[in-house]
C-alpha cells in the first residue's frame, strides 16, 4: 500500500445508550437497570474514529435521518480527526443502539438500521470519487445487499483494498468473499458463516477468495491467515474487562491502520498493536469515550 494511504469507512453511525444490568433480561422479564453512558457509536463510526486517531487520514461516509439524534452525531464527531460525510435521508430516523452491560463486562446490543439500510448505492459510491489505487475501503454488515455489493465492485474497479467485518450477519455474505481482500471476524461469526471453527474456518474463507483473514478468539488471542503464508497465532493482551462494547471495532481499525501507516500488508505486528488497543477499550465503559486516545495509540504503534 502507498505511504499516504487514505481509509474510507462506509457504514453506520448511531447514538449508543448503555444500560448497566445485573443479568441479561429474559423473555417476559422486567428488570432494573442504570444508564451508564450516552455516546457516539455504530460500527462504521467506531472504526473510523479509531483509525483517524492513529493518524491515518480517514473519511467516514454514513447516513443519518432528520431528527435530534443527527445533531447529536454531528456534535460528537466534530472534535474527532475524521472527515465526516453525513448523508441526510429525508423521512428516516437516525440509527441508535441500546446496550446492556453486566458486571462481568459482557454486553448485548440492539441496534436500529433504518438509515444505514436505506443508504442508496449511488450515494455511497460517489464518496469513492476521491479514492486512489491502494486506498482502504472498510465495510461492515449494516448496509443493504445492493449498496455493499455495488461498493465492493467499484472498489475492485478502482484497485482499492477492501476490508470487511461481517457483522451483523446476513445470509448473502458468501457472494462477497471473492471481492474481499481482508476479513475480520470473531469465532461465533466464523462458525455461522463457514460451519467450521478457528483454523478450518480461516482456510475456508481463504479458499473462497479472501486474501487475508483475521479471526479474533477472545482470551485465546487471534489468528492471521493469508493466501501466501502460514497461519499465525497472536496472543491476547491481558485486560480487566469492564465493557466489551467496541472492542472488535478497535481491533480491526488499529490493525488496518498499523499496516497502512507502515506501508505494508497486514502482519503480526499490526495484530499485536490491535490486541493492545482493544485491551484498553474493554477496560473502560462506553463506546467512543472508551477508545484509546491519539496519544495512547501513538505509544502502541511505536512498539
Amino acid at each position: 500500500m502507498p505511504a499516504q494511504t487514505r481509509a474510507f469507512v462506509i457504514g453506520n453511525v448511531a447514538v449508543d445508550e448503555t444500560i448497566s444490568v445485573s443479568t441479561m433480561p429474559e423473555a417476559g422479564a422486567s428488570i432494573l437497570g442504570r444508564e451508564e453512558t450516552r455516546d457516539l457509536g455504530g460500527k462504521g463510526a467506531n472504526q473510523a474514529v479509531v483509525m483517524a486517531r492513529t493518524g491515518l487520514p480517514t473519511t467516514l461516509v454514513t447516513a443519518v435521518g432528520e431528527d435530534f439524534r443527527a445533531q447529536t452525531i454531528r456534535d460528537q464527531l466534530a472534535p474527532e480527526p475524521v472527515e465526516a460525510k453525513l448523508i441526510t435521508l429525508a423521512g428516516r430516523s437516525s440509527d441508535f443502539s441500546i446496550i446492556f452491560t453486566t458486571p462481568d463486562g459482557e454486553n448485548a446490543i440492539v441496534t436500529t438500521t433504518d438509515s444505514a439500510g436505506s443508504l442508496e448505492p449511488e450515494k455511497a459510491i460517489a464518496a469513492l470519487g476521491e479514492a486512489a489505487p491502494g486506498d482502504l475501503v472498510v465495510f461492515q454488515g449494516n448496509l443493504s445487499h445492493a449498496t455493499t455489493l455495488g461498493l465492493l465492485q467499484e472498489a475492485r474497479r478502482l484497485s482499492l483494498v477492501t476490508a470487511f467485518n461481517p457483522s451483523p450477519l446476513r445470509p448473502y455474505f458468501a457472494e462477497f468473499w471473492p471481492l474481499i481482500d481482508i476479513a475480520f471476524l470473531n469465532r461465533g461469526e466464523a462458525q455461522s458463516l463457514t460451519g467450521s471453527s478457528d483454523t478450518a474456518a480461516t482456510e475456508k474463507l481463504l479458499q473462497s477468495g479472501v486474501r487475508h483473514v483475521v479471526l479474533t478468539l477472545g482470551a485465546d488471542g487471534a489468528l492471521l491467515a493469508s493466501q501466501d503464508a502460514e497461519i499465525a497465532t497472536i496472543p491476547a493482551v491481558a485486560a480487566n474487562a469492564i465493557d466489551t462494547t467496541g472492542a472488535g471495532d478497535t481491533f480491526m481499525a488499529v490493525a488496518l491502520a498499523s499496516a497502512a501507516l507502515r506501508g505494508v500488508e497486514l502482519d503480526t505486528r499490526a495484530i499485536g498493536h490491535a490486541a493492545a488497543a482493544s485491551a484498553l477499550t474493554v477496560s473502560r465503559r462506553g463506546t467512543r469515550q472508551a477508545f484509546p486516545s491519539a496519544d495512547e495509540l501513538q505509544v502502541i504503534l511505536a512498539r
